[in-house]
């Protein structure tokens, strides 16, 4: 049984951190590709940042500079440090594992986290 739980969101104040993680099971973890979605209230769920199984980074324009992805194999867990946080933040993140080498695509997604960005 594949499971992806993600912690670590939260109420903070503008310009605050946080640090998410998702730790994995149920998978080989170091074959897949992982990323961080989010979806805020009224729109589409959108890439944040996606650490690749090869150790490619992409970060969408809108957190580059500010969030950091990485990812401990070790522990199946792969992070998603936040800084310089705006109210626009604020929405639902999502932890995300993609198996791309071979086959068709297999996909598993987390439950998701509530991150607020709020005075």
């Amino acid at each position: 049984q594949v499971q992806l739980v993600e912690s670590g969101g939260g109420l903070v104040q503008p310009g605050g951190s946080l640090r998410l993680s998702c730790v994995a099971s149920g998978i080989l973890f170091g074959l897949y590709d992982m990323a961080w979605h989010r979806q805020a209230p009224g729109k589409q769920r959108e890439l944040v940042a996606r650490f690749t199984s090869l150790g490619h980074i992409d970060y969408s324009d809108s957190v580059k500079g500010r969030f950091t992805i990485s990812r401990d194999n070790a522990k199946n867990t792969v992070y998603l440090q936040m800084h310089s946080l705006k109210p626009e933040d604020t929405a639902v993140y999502y932890c995300n594992a993609d198996f791309t080498r071979t086959g068709p695509l297999v996909r598993y997604w987390g439950q998701g986290t509530q991150v607020t960005v709020s005075s």
